[in-house]
């Protein structure tokens, strides 16, 4: 008697759940629940988010990111860039940047670069700060053409 006992009560507990879920209130509640976790998901990319890359590389880094197409944006002024620049970069000036920013490809790493690093890093900050996945580079361009990397032009000496 004790087994048909338990058994009715655990069925009371199954039929009482069941009970439950078939409110519409409840089934209402399931599916947004879903749907947001979903939407969440989807808005995130899809649980895999692009890598973001270091706050500031070295040149050796900086080169290698070059070398494998990053897209390398000059925060120098127009004058410095025609002294001398690293080929196949994109020069827009540090306080021009917030007003062209819509020039640099969003779809893309960016590499920041300028004479010493100190723009560089600014510049990077306010691609940062518009959602761009930037780093920028220790050193400036001093130190690339210190190294010996590729430039169009001289610096002055």
């Amino acid at each position: 008697m004790s087994r048909r006992k338990s058994k009715r009560s655990s069925l009371g507990a199954r039929s009482g759940l069941s009970a439950y879920l078939r409110k519409p209130a409840v089934q209402l509640g399931i599916v947004a629940f879903v749907a947001l976790l979903v939407y969440l998901i989807a808005a995130s990319g899809g649980g895999a988010a692009p890598a973001a890359l270091a706050p500031e590389v070295s040149v050796d880094q900086a080169y290698e990111m070059y070398q494998n197409g990053v897209f390398v944006l000059d925060v120098r002024t127009q004058e410095e860039w025609d002294e001398y620049h690293a080929p196949n970069t994109t020069l827009i000036p540090l306080d021009q940047l917030q007003a062209r920013i819509n020039e640099v490809p969003k779809d893309q790493e960016i590499l920041v670069v300028c004479r010493s690093g100190n723009r560089s890093q600014q510049g990077r900050d306010i691609l940062l700060a518009a959602g761009y996945n930037a780093t920028s580079m220790a050193g400036g361009l001093k130190e690339w053409y210190a190294r010996g990397y590729p430039i169009e032009g001289a610096p002055l000496q």
